[in-house]
This record gives structure tokens, sequence and C-alpha cells, in this order.
């Protein structure tokens, strides 16, 4: 239960019966009412700004208008106080019951405490990693790949129905390239003196198994070919084993998408034809010629006239060009086409995951989506920052186009595909994140993955003990359940359950918002106020987690323990983190 929308839906309630006898005008709109934590604890348990955000429309004093709502959440069975702070806040405190309710119903829930229905079965097409392929997935994939991956996971436990999709782009200059290095690999597998890799070719050595492996599958069928005649076979041969080589990196990170869709196969079905027929049907193309743009010159632009998309109408900052002068299509026009063919497979809602240097892309994109569903479909783009590979401080160096970078692959040799997954979810996608190969092993609490793991490998150990140490002790989660919560009395118990029962609302919370890494945030937290429990126990040993004396304290205490490791589990089950049972 989201015990914060339980409350809102209370307070709620008690406004329309104040607008019932009169005391406020009938229909406001309580869509921007909030229930919530308050932002210091010592302030209560729940705090909702109503009257702040129903003053001005009521006609009263926000002040005024808390102290009557106030007067009327006071009387519920569950309040314990209620206090009137600030310029119109309501902060209420709880009777103790009501967080030993949530308790049980954790271990009667398990992993699945927390999930709900707010997605109503909506279907959500969440497109990430994308990369072009033209070789192995780097660190920087991983972040767009791993935030992605979570999101789809956050969307899913709250009721949504997701899919989770890579766009291949195969269709412009950069397979090309591919191929024509790909071919140069293929004379030097049968035997050729390719010397030096000439420039604006790519000079990777993942390409040698892709020449060998053309070389053994056509001989020397290509050799003294024109390029026309070898291009396309090579180029289709390449991009195939690059995907290849994508989906195997992806596999070793424990990314498995639902869909792989080809942007050369949508162009030539006539994807972009359509998106055409739809902007010219709504008049909204026309041939014109672009102002120069501030800046670097991107490649649709042309001093010339080219065919425009009227952008400017749905919030772009400048039209944009779907065709150049010689006929052929922009790769905007191919991406319009692309987001075309996902709104009518059903996708009214629709989550892009960048890299950073698309910034400027998302406006155009963003238009493009509003002008062809007629504002039905929304795409929101998530971009992700650069991640700094470091080792020890010292910056790893990397590049895709000298071949000397570093690939996901080895990292997640390095340092475990658990590692990779939970670091990059440790800072807000549009914020650089520093992954430094020596830090994300370090056992300590500026580790977040360790601190979080530790936890649940420490919930875990404290079961296995009870079940060792204390005869007849039961450690069935229903039985827990059952145990005399209310023993459960030192602030630190009270106030590691009030953190558990937030669960379901910031699930819910990051999953509207989009934000997968408000998750590894919380079960920091909560990992934080576990450990800080532990460590009371060690000083205190009427506080400890087994007390071979006292077996109902000991019960509800291992009620506690196993609530604990249910939402740190549920929370990795999220990120497709394996939550440890020990430490190693």
């Amino acid at each position: 239960m989201n015990l914060f929308k339980y409350f809102k839906d209370i307070v709620v309630g008690e406004l329309e019966q104040m607008a019932g006898v009169g005391e406020l005008p009938s229909g406001l709109d309580t869509t921007r009412v909030a229930v919530e934590p308050p932002r210091e604890r010592g302030h209560g348990d729940l705090s909702t700004n109503a009257a702040m955000v129903l003053a001005k429309a009521a006609g009263r004093k926000p002040r005024d208008l808390a102290e009557a709502l106030a007067a009327r959440l006071g009387k519920l069975e569950d309040v314990t106080e209620v206090e009137v702070a600030g310029p119109g806040f309501i902060n209420l405190r709880l009777v103790p019951g009501v967080w030993y309710a949530r308790l049980a119903e954790i271990l009667k829930e398990g992993t699945a405490y927390g999930a709900s229905d707010m997605g109503a079965g909506e279907a959500v097409n969440v497109e990430y990693v994308s990369a072009n392929p033209t070789g192995p997935l780097t660190v920087g994939h991983a972040r767009g790949a791993v935030v992605g991956d979570a999101l789809a996971g956050l969307l899913a436990k709250v009721g949504y129905k997701v899919t989770k999709e890579y766009y291949i782009n195969d269709a412009g200059g950069q397979v090309d390239t591919l191929a024509r290095s790909a071919y140069l690999r293929y004379r030097e597998a049968l035997g050729e003196d390719i010397g030096e890799i000439p420039e604006g070719l790519y000079p990777g050595d993942y390409l040698k198994d892709t020449g060998k492996a053309l070389a053994a599958r056509d001989g020397d069928k290509w050799l003294d070919r024109p390029e026309e005649e070898w291009l396309p076979e090579v180029r289709q041969f390449a991009i195939d084993s690059m995907m290849d080589l994508v989906r195997a990196d992806l596999d070793f990170l424990g990314v498995h998408q639902d869909v792989f869709s080809s942007e050369r196969k949508l162009v030539e079905a006539g994807g972009v034809e359509e998106v055409l027929k739809t902007l010219e049907a709504r008049g909204l193309t026309y041939t014109g010629v672009l102002e120069p743009p501030k800046g670097k010159t991107p490649e649709d632009w042309e001093p010339r006239p080219q065919l425009l998309f009227k952008a400017t109408q749905f919030g772009d900052d400048v039209d944009r060009a779907l065709k150049k002068s010689d006929g052929s299509w922009t790769y905007f026009a191919g991406d319009m086409a692309y987001h075309l063919d996902k709104f009518r497979r059903g996708f009214a809602t629709m989550i892009n995951v960048w890299g950073a240097d698309h910034g400027g892309y998302v406006k155009r994109m963003t238009s493009g989506v509003k002008a062809l569903t007629e504002g039905k479909g929304d795409l929101d783009v998530k971009l992700c920052q650069l991640v700094n590979l470091k080792r020890g401080g010292e910056l790893v160096k990397m590049s895709k186009r000298s071949g000397t970078f570093v690939t996901l692959r080895e990292v997640i040799e390095e340092v475990g595909k658990d590692v990779v997954r939970f670091i990059m979810l440790t800072r807000k996608n549009d914020a650089t994140l520093d992954f430094d190969l020596v830090e994300v092993m370090e056992q300590s609490r500026d580790n977040p993955v360790f601190y979080v793991q530790y936890c649940h490998a420490r919930c875990c150990s404290v079961l296995r003990h009870a079940a060792a140490e204390i005869p007849g002790v039961s450690l069935d989660p229903v039985s827990l359940a059952g145990a005399d919560l209310n023993r459960l009395t030192d602030s630190g118990e009270l106030d590691l359950i009030k953190l558990l029962a937030e669960w379901p609302r910031l699930l819910e919370s990051a999953a509207d918002a989009h934000e997968p890494h408000r998750v590894a945030f919380y079960l920091y937290d909560l990992a934080g106020a576990f450990h800080g429990l532990w460590t009371k126990g060690k000083d205190n040993a009427e506080l400890r987690f087994l007390l071979p004396d006292d077996p109902a304290m000991t019960a509800a205490r291992l009620a506690l323990v196993q609530a604990t490791a249910f939402v740190i589990a549920s929370g990795l089950e999220i990120f497709g983190v394996t939550p440890v049972e020990e430490m190693r």
C-alpha cells in the first residue's frame, strides 16, 4: 500500500466534505495536492501542501485554510498529532500501529511490495543504447544501456506494459565507412599487406575477425571487384557482425531488449515517404532557405532551397530540413519515420535514452512527434552525460576512432556486471559520472554498491545466525508478520520502518519522473538506516537483533530484518543487480 497516496485520498475527501457544507467552493482542482514525508523527520510523519495550493482558488489565506483542514485531520483515528507549520503546511503524526501494519504488509508481499497498477497497463516504448553498429560497446554506452534498462524495470514495476527497443542506425554514411573498413580487413585476411589504416576508416582490431569471417564465407569473391558490387554485401555482413558484438556485450551486461528495429528496412519500406505524405496533408512542409545557424554548422543545413518542416509551430527554434538539395533524405527525416512507426505500433508514450551529444536534437524530435501524432504522442528524451573512466583517480583515455578505446566488456570483466549497473545509477543521468575502477571495488561506505549489497548480505547473515542459534524460531515471512511488532519502539527501529514504508511512494514518483537514480539514492539511505541500527546493537546489547532470552523481541526484530532484505532485493531487481547473501 502507498501510505502517502492513501492519506492524500483522505485529505481530498475532507476537502470535498468542507465544500459540501459550504466551507470551500465546490469543484476545486486538487491535482496539485500532495502528501509527502516532511523534509525534516522531526516535523512529523506526513506533510500536506493542500492549503498552500488551494488557498487562492478557495479565496482564503493559506494559514486559515490550513487551520480549518487540520482540525478535521486531527480527528482521524490514525492521527495522534497535527500541526500547522510555516505559511500553511500541515504536518501529521500517526499512531505506531500504522507503521507496524506496513511492516507486516512487506513480509506478506515480499519483493512484490511496492508494485502497483499506476501504469494501468499503458504501453510504453523505451529505446536505449542504439549505438551505431560500427564496433563493440564502450563504457560510455553502458550508461545509457543501464539507465534505459533500469527505467524499463521501474515502469514495469508500477504497472506499465514496457517494450525495450534498440534502433539500428544502419542507413547512414557511417555504415558505408564500416563496410570499407571491413573490406580492408577482408583483404588482409586473404594475405594482402594493407599497411597503415587510411584516415577516415575504422582502425579497430575488432574488425580483423569480421574480415576473416567474410573471407571464410566468400573466399576471394570480392577481390578486384568494383566498390559498387561489393559494398552492399560487405556492408550488410559487417553490420550483422557488429550487431552480434553489440548483442553479446548487452547480454554480458544483463540487458535484453525486446525489439531491434532497422533504420535501413524502415527507409526501404517507404517510411520516410509516409512522413512526408502525413506532413504535407497537414500543410506542414514548404520549400525554403534556412538562415545559417550560429556556431557549428549541422550536416543538414544548406544555403539553398530545401524541403522544410514547420517545426517552429511545435516548439522548435527553427524549421527543419527533411530533404537535401540533392534529393536525399536528412537524418531527421529518417528519425521522424522511426517515431511515426513507433506511434503506429501502439506507443503513445515514447522514452529515448540518448548520449549528451544529442542534446541539440531534442527539440526538433519532440516537435516532430507532436506534429506527426497530432499531439497524441509524447516523447521524453533522457540525455546521459559522459562517463569519466578512471583508475585510482587517473583518467583512462579512450578513443573509438583510434581503436584504443576501453570496451564495456573489458570493464565488466574487471569489476563485474552488478557493479557496472549499480554505479551507473548513482548520479542523475544528466550529471557527469566518474567511474573509478579502483574505488568501485572498495569495501567502504563511500562505495554505494558495496554499502547496499552489504546491507542485504548482513540481513541474510542475521537470519542465518537466528536459524542456528535460536531454537524453535520461525523465519517464515508470514510467521514473522504475526510477531508482536509493537515491541519495536526504539527510535532507530521506527525510523527504519517508516523508511521502508516510503518504498511504494518512491517507486511511483521515480517512475512518474522517469528517474531510476532515485531508487539508488533510496537504497543507499535505507542501507544507512539499517547499518546504523546494527551499530546501535553493538553498543547496546538490549538493541541486538538476536536475544535468546526474549524470543518475542527476537521475532519482532527478525521481522524488521527480513522486511529490509525484501525491499533491498526489490530495488536491486529493478536495476538487474543480484542481491548477494554473503560478501566475499
